[in-house]
């Protein structure tokens, strides 16, 4: 364990008063000198005592080290693995206030980033239930398994480091080894613990990310609504009957696994994107079911982590964009064509552009699948493909659906939609800040009307946020 014995340690700060909420989930206090201090960790209404981690001239960052009065709102974390792991940063807060807290966060996004006017924002639209709701996970092969102060006073062989689970934060070669993950329903943990044990037991070598070797990489789990599985195993090492014995082993323990899948990643990073992934068993895709179209999910597709809030998020966004049957929509960052093909029989059709070429197969292929005629995707760049060509072919858009990633939307496809004026916006986000700053630029031509969050992420501090936009009035 790599740790620098001779650092210097940071200062613990005692008795400080959490006050509020700040981005990415991080709490604010005061440091005696006056300066703002970042603490993770901590819930508003706390008196704590916290470890400084980072102290600058203008700010501190900490974590919290000791709860001498908890806020009322405080709740006890129900996974073993919290603080540690990752994921699921807010699991000390109680639900209804994380709720609150991302609805704050949005408004004060659009209030102190885009400057903007805007009405009330609607009630947001709270996630039920709160756990098991992702429909997929990759959890991590590592040979560096995270060893606690409690391992260490165990006893614990410093020479057993594999590990099946996530990252530390911040350290890329560190991995928590997960017993129960709240995350997914199940089989989820079945498939992660039967894997690792036979692994274990078999002498199988977990990755080692430094040296770049190692035989198992990587697990993906993904799981529908109408009871479908697909699972992916990635491997740094060409050995082809170990991997026949693992994939023939998982079968024989979860056989009702719809979509099997391997791939042999020998290059240096985890991407899949641009590698061969080869089906051992069953279909190389499952199904998911909206409203009753159904989508195909490969195992490179992108579809949204929790099934059924995406329903509430597509269902504000049909509302939000108000459609005529003579409507033209452009659907931007369409991915698989989920959103473009949920609206598309409330209009004249769909233009749907993602950059993501086999995203744009699904999308083709989930718009036959069930049966709408009326869509057009293209595979490519927005801001090159969003073009006067485009337009000439299909129209100029009446309603603008779009769903950028989370560093929103290039200035030069901002400056697009603002040549193109279609009446109506439908901004779809999973970072309001940079919601914010693309909102305060398209204010030149448009009106916010309506701002509805929506929580996908229960435990965490991410949020959507759909937005509606009508072009002003001119004189």
């Amino acid at each position: 364990m790599s740790r620098n014995k001779n650092k210097k340690p940071q200062p613990i700060l005692t008795d400080l008063a959490i006050t509020q909420i700040a981005a990415e989930g991080k709490t604010i206090a005061r440091h005696p000198d006056g300066r703002v201090i970042f603490v993770e960790g901590g819930v508003p209404g706390d008196v704590v005592d916290v470890q400084v981690l980072k102290s600058k001239k203008d700010y501190v960052e900490a974590k919290v080290v000791t709860v001498k009065q908890a806020s009322p709102d405080r709740v006890t974390p129900f996974c073993t693995h919290f603080g540690v792991c990752g994921g699921c940063k807010w699991q000390q807060l109680d639900y209804p206030k994380q709720a609150a807290y991302k609805q704050q966060l949005t408004e004060e996004a659009f209030k102190r980033i885009g400057k903007l006017d805007f009405p009330p924002l609607l009630p947001i639209i709270a996630a039920n239930p709160t756990q098991y709701y992702r429909n997929k996970l990759e959890f991590t092969f590592s040979n560096k398994r995270w060893l606690s102060k409690e391992d260490f006073n165990n006893g614990i062989p410093l020479e057993n480091r594999d590990a099946l689970g996530f990252h530390i934060p911040g350290m890329f070669d560190k991995i928590v080894d997960i017993d129960h993950c709240y995350l997914q329903p199940d089989p989820s943990n079945q498939i992660r613990n039967s894997v690792r044990q036979y692994a274990l037991e078999h002498q199988l070598s977990f990755y080692d990310v430094k040296q770049h070797t190692g035989f198992l990489r990587n697990l993906i789990v993904r799981t529908s609504t109408l009871g479908e599985l697909m699972v992916i195993i990635s491997f740094g090492e060409n050995n082809a009957s170990e991997i026949e014995n693992l994939l023939s082993f998982l079968l024989q323990q979860l056989p009702q696994i719809t979509s099997l899948h391997y791939v042999v990643n020998l290059k240096l990073n985890d991407t899949l994107f641009d590698q061969d992934i080869i089906t051992y068993s069953g279909r190389g895709f499952i199904y998911e079911k909206l409203e009753g179209l159904r989508f195909k999910i490969s195992p490179k597709s992108f579809f949204q982590t929790n099934t059924l809030q995406a329903l509430k998020l597509y269902q504000t966004t049909r509302s939000f964009a108000q459609l005529k049957p003579t409507d033209t929509v452009y659907d931007l960052y369409t991915g698989t064509g989920s959103i473009g093909i949920f609206v598309a029989k409330y209009c004249k059709k769909v233009v749907g552009i993602e950059e993501i070429s086999a995203a744009i197969e699904d999308a083709r292929y989930n718009a036959q699948l069930n049966g709408v005629e009326n869509t057009h995707f293209y595979a490519g760049d927005v801001k090159k493909l969003l073009t006067q060509q485009l337009v000439a072919e299909h129209g100029t858009p009446d309603v603008l659906i779009t769903d950028p990633p989370r560093a929103g939307m290039h200035a030069d496809v901002v400056q697009t939609i603002l040549d193109l004026a279609p009446k109506r916006i439908v901004y779809v986000s999973c970072n309001p800040a940079t919601q914010a700053r693309d909102l305060q630029l398209l204010s030149a031509k448009y009106d916010i009307i309506q701002v509805q969050p929506v929580d996908m992420f229960p435990h965490t501090f991410h949020i959507e946020n759909v937005a509606e936009l009508y072009l002003k009035a001119t004189n």
